[in-house]
């Protein structure tokens, strides 16, 4: 049975500023695009070039996150890439949009290409996982792929992200299959994707409150459970100082850990639905095939 993994609220990280962005470090800021979370990676005033945009949230969200952009870095200010956890409808609304506007590289794990190239779509979503009205809809939510493949630059095998210098991307998949979380040692700074969320993103109400909890990664979309399993694990073991997820609040400091390391350790039992299409056969996405009863 799915279970919630809560923390406190002095768990909680993210400063908010004028321009509807939260500032978790003066270089690392987050703004919430109606259910979902994009994330600005830079100084403040970076100006032109200066700074990354981690994911493109959902569609409609073009001028939330350009305003933010233009309040926090400067009139006219374009990112010198964006860079995508994954290709989920929520995570690239505007991606075509932003990228053509903005004339930018987007890096994606390999993995995602079939998703952002036009080549491929995702398996159909899972509204048999329980846990809400979101997950109950999810069939209407979209799986066909963007295609930015003129502009999409393929992560390095090294770990490196060629225009965010100290991090480094790790895959973590089992949401989608290129699924990658950002890491900056210095400061332990993770930026987790969906690979784990701060809010059970299945129900509305859960969505709306926006109490600090750990979850797995949104269950209707999720595709490989043993595989989501492993990357949480992997996560955990980093010690993050703070996390900024696709959905939910950022968190932060022992409390924080204390969730995640709890999240990881009881992963099957507390964040894996007792059914559903993929649970005991993880869909092959890599060819973008829907699932098939065995």
């Amino acid at each position: 049975m799915v279970q919630q993994v809560s923390v406190g609220a002095s768990a909680r990280a993210g400063e908010a500023a004028g321009d509807g962005s939260h500032a978790l470090l003066p270089d690392l800021a987050y703004r919430r695009v109606v259910m979902v979370n994009v994330v600005f990676v830079g100084a403040p005033d970076a100006g032109d070039r200066g700074w990354v945009l981690v994911d493109a949230g959902i569609p409609g969200g073009k001028g939330l996150i350009k305003g933010t952009a233009e309040a926090r870095f400067g009139a006219g200010a374009r990112p010198a890439a964006i860079v995508l956890t994954h290709g989920h409808f929520d995570h690239v609304g505007v991606l075509e949009d932003l990228a053509e506007e903005w004339d930018v590289p987007i890096y994606a794990h390999a993995a995602e290409r079939p998703y952002l190239d036009g080549s491929a779509s995702y398996p159909s979503p899972d509204p048999t996982v329980g846990g809400g009205a979101l997950a109950l809809l999810s069939p209407l939510y979209p799986t066909k792929p963007v295609d930015v493949g003129v502009r999409l630059v393929i992560l390095p095998a090294d770990g490196t992200v060629p225009p965010m210098p100290g991090w480094r991307w790790i895959h973590t998949p089992g949401h989608s299959p290129g699924h990658v979380s950002l890491w900056r040692e210095a400061d332990g700074s993770l930026i987790a994707g969906d690979a784990f969320v701060t809010t059970a993103q299945e129900s509305i109400y859960a969505v709306a409150l926006q109490e600090p909890e750990f979850h797995g990664p949104p269950m209707y979309l999720t595709i490989d459970w043993s595989a989501a399993a492993a990357s949480v694990r992997r996560l955990a073991a980093l010690r993050p100082e703070r996390v900024v997820t696709g959905h939910g609040r950022p968190l932060e400091g022992a409390e924080m850990r204390r969730g995640l390391d709890a999240l990881a350790q009881d992963f099957e039992a507390v964040a894996v639905p007792d059914h559903g299409r993929y649970v005991a056969h993880p869909a092959q996405a890599e060819d973008g095939s829907a699932y098939r009863e065995p």
